[in-house]
C-alpha cells in the first residue's frame, strides 16, 4: 500500500507569493527586519516539513508561471502564456487567457469530488472569456489583473480590479488581509467533502504599501509601478502580512481537525524584483539566471511528510500541480498529457532524487536556459553561457569556451525541446515596467 493510500485524500492549499526573492524568508537565510522576524509562521511551515534548495517557477514573470500552475504543462503550449506578462491591454481578447476548455488542476480536481476556490491573483484573462469559474474554481474572491492597489484595489489602467465571482465587490480593507481572511472563513465553512484552495497573495508586489500605508493610494494610483516609493523595510512588512495570514489559515487548519491531512506547499511565481534578497543568485523577475526563476518551495503535511526535511531534488511549478493530482489520485486528461511530474516520493522521503532535465524560454532579451543535473545552458542577448551550478550558484564562472562539446551537448538538447514547443508568436508582447533609465542594472 502506497503511503498516499494510508490517510484520505488530503486537502490541498496551494499558497503563491508575487515575486518573492529566494532569500526573503527566514527559513531560506533571509535576515530579520528591524521588527523581527519576517516570515516566522512560513518558517514553521519548513521546519515542521520539507524545503526544496533546487526549485524553480516555470517562468521569471508571473502570468505564464500561473499557466503552468493551472494545466501542469510547459506554458509555451498556449497563446496567452507567450505574453510577458498579460496587461490590461488583453481585456475584451478571446486568446489571450487561459481557455475554459483546457483541464487544469482545479477542473480535474472539482470532477474528482474536490471543492475548490481561488482567493487571490488570477492573471490568466479577463472576463467574459476567462475567469476563475470557467477553469474549474468554485470560488472566487480577488484581482483579475498582474497588480493592484492594496486600499483602492485598482489596476494601472484605474479600473476597479476587486472581484467575487465574475462580478466586482468593492471591499474595504487591505488586500493581503482579506485574502488572508476569506482563506480562513473557507477553511472554517468546510465539512467532510476535501478542498483545494488556491492562495494567491499580491504580496510582496508593488505597488508598496503596508497595512499603515492608505494614505499612499491617492499619491500612486496613476502608476502603481511606484518607481518613487518604497525601501527594503516597507518590502519586508509587506511579506510579514502575508506570514501573519498564512499563520490565521492554519490556526484555523489546527482548531478545525485539518492541518494533519492537509497538504500545504508555498512558493512564487517567480524570483523577486526591486527590494527583494535573492542571495546568493544573481538576477530577478524577466530573467532566466538563477535570481529570476530559484524560488522558495516548502511543502507540508503532517500526515506524509517528515518534519525537518531538506530536499536537493530539481523540480518546478509544473511538478507540484501533478503532485497535487496525485495525492489526490486523480489522473490527467488524455488528451492534454502532462509535462509536470509528481514529486510524491520526495514528499515521502526527503532524500529521494530523481532525473528532472527542466527547460525555458523568453521572448525578452531571447533568453533560453536548461537545467539537467548540476550543468546550466544559458542564452542571454545571443550570448551563451555554461554553468555548474552547484558549485557556482551566482553562475560567475563561465565553462562555455573551457567544454564546447558539453555547451554543444545542451544547446542541441534545447534546440530539441524547443522544435516540439509551439513557436513564439510574431504579436507577443513584453511588458516591462521599468528600465535602466528607472534604476540601474541588477
Amino acid at each position: 500500500m502506497s503511503q498516499r493510500q494510508t490517510v484520505s485524500r488530503p486537502n490541498i492549499i496551494f499558497i503563491v507569493a508575487d515575486d518573492l526573492g529566494y532569500a526573503d524568508l527566514g527559513c531560506y537565510g533571509g535576515r530579520d527586519a528591524a521588527f523581527g522576524a519576517v516570515s516566522p509562521n512560513i518558517d514553521q511551515l519548513a521546519a515542521g516539513g520539507i524545503k526544496f534548495k533546487q526549485g524553480y517557477s516555470n517562468s521569471p514573470v508571473c502570468s505564464p508561471t500561473r499557466f503552468a500552475l493551472m494545466t501542469a504543462r510547459y506554458q509555451y503550449r498556449l497563446r496567452g502564456a507567450a505574453e510577458e506578462p498579460i496587461n490590461s491591454k488583453s481585456k475584451g481578447s478571446t486568446t489571450l487567457g487561459l481557455p475554459p476548455e483546457h483541464p487544469t488542476l482545479p477542473s480535474l480536481l472539482k470532477a474528482s469530488g474536490y471543492r475548490t476556490a481561488l482567493f487571490g491573483k488570477w492573471h490568466l484573462g479577463y472576463p467574459p472569456h476567462f475567469s476563475p469559474l470557467r477553469s474549474g474554481y468554485d470560488e472566487f474572491f480577488g484581482p483579475m489583473s498582474g497588480g493592484v492597489d492594496y486600499f483602492t484595489h485598482c489596476a494601472n489602467s484605474g479600473d476597479h480590479d476587486l472581484y467575487s465571482g465574475e462580478q466586482q465587490a468593492p471591499t474595504a480593507g487591505y488586500l493581503t488581509d482579506l485574502i488572508s481572511q476569506r482563506a480562513v472563513d473557507y477553511v472554517k465553512a468546510q465539512s467532510e467533502k476535501p478542498f483545494f484552495l488556491s492562495l494567491h497573495y499580491t504580496a510582496p508586489h508593488w505597488p508598496w504599501e503596508t497595512r499603515d500605508d492608505a494614505a499612499l493610494a491617492e499619491e500612486v494610483k496613476s502608476n502603481l509601478f511606484h518607481l518613487h516609493g518604497g525601501n527594503i523595510e516597507t518590502y519586508r512588512r509587506m511579506i510579514h502580512h502575508m506570514d501573519e495570514g498564512i499563520g490565521w489559515i492554519v490556526n484555523a487548519l489546527r482548531e478545525t481537525g485539518q492541518l494533519d491531512n492537509t497538504l500545504i506547499v508555498f512558493t512564487s511565481d517567480n524570483g523577486g524584483e526591486r527590494f527583494s534578497d535573492n542571495w546568493p543568485l544573481v538576477g530577478g523577475k524577466m530573467d532566466l539566471t538563477e535570481g529570476g526563476i530559484r524560488v522558495p518551495w516548502i511543502a507540508h503535511w503532517p500526515g506524509v511528510i517528515a518534519a525537518g526535511g531538506q530536499s536537493e531534488q530539481l523540480c518546478m511549478t509544473m511538478d507540484w500541480s501533478a503532485t497535487m493530482l496525485d495525492v489526490a489520485c486523480v489522473s490527467a486528461d488524455s488528451n492534454h498529457p502532462l509535462d509536470g511530474v509528481s514529486l510524491l516520493p520526495v514528499l515521502a522521503d526527503a532524500t529521494s532524487q530523481f532525473d528532472r532535465p527542466m527547460y525555458w524560454r523568453m521572448n525578452h532579451r531571447a533568453q533560453r536556459a536548461y537545467r539537467a543535473g548540476d550543468w546550466k545552458y544559458l542564452r542571454v542577448d545571443e550570448h551563451e553561457y555554461l554553468f555548474n551550478i552547484r558549485a557556482d550558484e551566482r553562475e560567475r564562472a563561465n565553462h562555455a569556451q573551457r567544454d564546447p562539446l558539453r555547451l554543444a551537448a545542451m544547446r542541441q538538447s534545447w534546440e530539441d525541446w524547443n522544435a516540439t514547443m509551439p513557436a513564439i508568436p510574431s504579436d507577443a508582447t513584453v511588458s516591462l515596467g521599468f528600465g535602466v533609465k528607472d534604476m540601474p542594472q541588477r
